[in-house]
């Protein structure tokens, strides 16, 4: 039977294991969406927006370990796309971007969607290959699913001309295996044993694939053995964390912060991360956040087996050793209003095991680490690129890769408006993603930040552009339009119940939760 290129291209993805595809076309994508009734294989999910597929498709690989799909339309659509692939690229989720592209006698025309996609695409610095031929489809497929997972994984794009699509001709292609992992050699090893044992001051800064239990099952036992001082990235992209796994703390956001962290450190040992930088330039404050006169060792990096390399390590300087495990304890309920702690403590008080928590509550989750450390062992996904509005969409994508685990958005109202049609998409597919909304009608990280960068005294004018009221925003009736129950909690009592409810029924809900800001 004769296919086009576009059924070739569906097809190979489902055979090389890829059979999610986050989408969101238009015209020159069309024969791709026709082609979807033939591969029953293939799970085709809307986005309203690109940027809630490119999400979804990040919170996807997180979890499940494989990429999924997305489909945009042209330039334009993977631009609208771009804020949460950056994300992705971040995190080193594997994706599979298909980008529909004009035919190739119309590209000469400069039509109005016309644009230098692979410009747009090489800013990911991933794999971008363009299809010139039907009979190539499935080979290139079959190549971008297997680039996209080279350690630690990274973002493949696969730009398909509409005439390319339609062509008769397509070659469904076997899948590629992709790359595996390199072990770390022994000598490194061995100097990295001599650093820890040496007396002399040691941080080890994990990060990537370290962040699950074999990573930090071995990173405690080092620092147990050896006295060295231990952190998690800033922003891990899964960080397995909860009763009865060792409890890693996180390097901090501001920089002041991270330099009392690391103050009289001698050595940095980095496994699977970059050396630490502050997230911004501030006057008077450093931008590398290396002690000065440290020396840096590189463990591993992301083209490493982390996890191997950090177990190889421990095995030579902490044989005997057992990693040190966070006991099971949660915070009573509170009660009365609702305050940047009592929030907090709800969720670590309710907690479900096996939970996973996409986290953009920005400046009102400070205390939600210390809320949640004993809690039931659960994953936590964080915003590794600093583009915000990726909440919402990652926890819809790990919501499909997990049907069988609850998931909660905690959520700040600012970045929610970015791409809150996220939420139209978790009730079109049923989703069990519980959102929590904290709502505290600013901008309150950016209040935070002016006062950082050394603007004394804002004016009016500044204060407008930070704030989100007036209008109020009404989250509960923008759910609802969305097909989602919403309530809103104003107090401990109230938050406590509408989250139980909230768990205990299938499906998406929201809780607009009212919380005083920061400053």
């Amino acid at each position: 039977m004769k296919i086009n290129g576009a059924q070739s291209l569906i097809r190979t993805l489902a055979g090389a294991g890829v059979d999610v595809c986050f989408a969101n076309p238009g015209t020159s994508e069309m024969h791709f969406v026709a082609a979807l009734d033939g591969v029953p294989e293939m799970r085709a999910v809307l986005g309203l927006f690109e940027g809630v597929a490119t999400g979804a498709a990040d919170g996807y690989a997180r979890i499940a370990g494989k990429p999924a799909a997305t489909l945009l339309h042209l330039g334009p659509g993977l631009g609208n796309g771009l804020a949460n692939l950056h994300n992705a690229r971040r995190a080193h989720s594997a994706i599979v971007n298909v980008i529909g592209d004009h035919a190739t006698h119309h590209k000469r025309y400069d039509a109005p969607l016309e644009s230098d996609i692979e410009a747009v695409a090489g800013t990911l610095n991933g794999w971008v290959r363009r299809s010139e031929h039907t009979e190539d489809i499935g080979a290139d497929a079959a190549g971008a699913v297997a680039a996209s997972q080279d350690p630690p994984g990274r973002i493949a794009t696969l730009i398909l001309p509409a005439d390319v699509s339609w062509g008769e001709g397509g070659v469904i292609a076997a899948p590629v295996p992709p790359r595996e992992p390199q072990p770390v050699d022994a000598a490194t090893l061995r100097q990295l044993a001599e650093v820890l044992t040496s007396g002399e001051p040691v941080a080890l800064l994990i990060g990537g694939s370290a962040c699950r239990e074999a990573g930090l099952r071995a990173t405690s036992r080092i620092a147990a053995a050896t006295g060295a001082k231990t952190f998690v990235e800033t922003f891990p992209a899964r960080l397995e964390r909860g009763a009865g796994l060792p409890a890693v703390e996180r390097l901090a956001y501001l920089t002041e912060s991270v330099v009392q962290q690391l103050d009289g450190i001698r050595h940095l040992i980095l496994a699977g991360t970059r050396p630490p930088v502050s997230f911004f330039a501030y006057p008077d404050r450093p931008s590398d956040l290396v002690p000065e006169g440290a020396q840096v060792h590189f463990l591993a990096d992301g083209g490493h087996d982390v996890p191997r390399a950090l177990e190889d390590l421990a095995d030579l300087v902490a044989a005997e050793t057992r990693p040190v495990l966070q006991e099971a304890i949660r915070p009573e309920l509170p009660s009365g209003p609702l305050t940047l702690r009592s929030w907090a403590d709800v969720i670590g008080a309710l907690l479900p095991d096996r939970a996973i928590i996409a986290d953009e509550s920005n400046t009102s989750g400070l205390l939600l680490p210390l809320a949640t450390a004993g809690a039931p062992r659960h994953d936590l996904l964080t915003l590794t690129g600093g583009a915000i509005g990726y909440g919402m969409p990652v926890a819809t994508g790990a919501a499909v890769a997990a049907p069988d685990r609850p998931v909660i958005n905690l959520q700040s109202d600012g970045s929610a408006l970015y791409t809150i049609s996220a939420l139209w998409t978790q009730a079109r597919e049923n989703l069990d993603v519980t959102t929590v909304l904290l709502n505290n009608r600013a901008y309150a990280i950016l209040r935070l930040e002016l006062q950082r960068v050394g603007v004394q005294g804002p004016g009016p004018k500044a204060g407008e552009l930070l704030d989100l009221s007036r209008p109020d925003i009404d989250f509960v009736k923008i759910a609802e339009g969305m097909g989602v129950p919403a309530t809103r909690a104003t107090t401990a009592e109230e938050l406590a119940e509408q989250f139980r409810l909230a768990l205990a029924e299938p499906g998406p809900h929201l809780i607009d939760a009212i919380v005083p800001p920061l400053m």
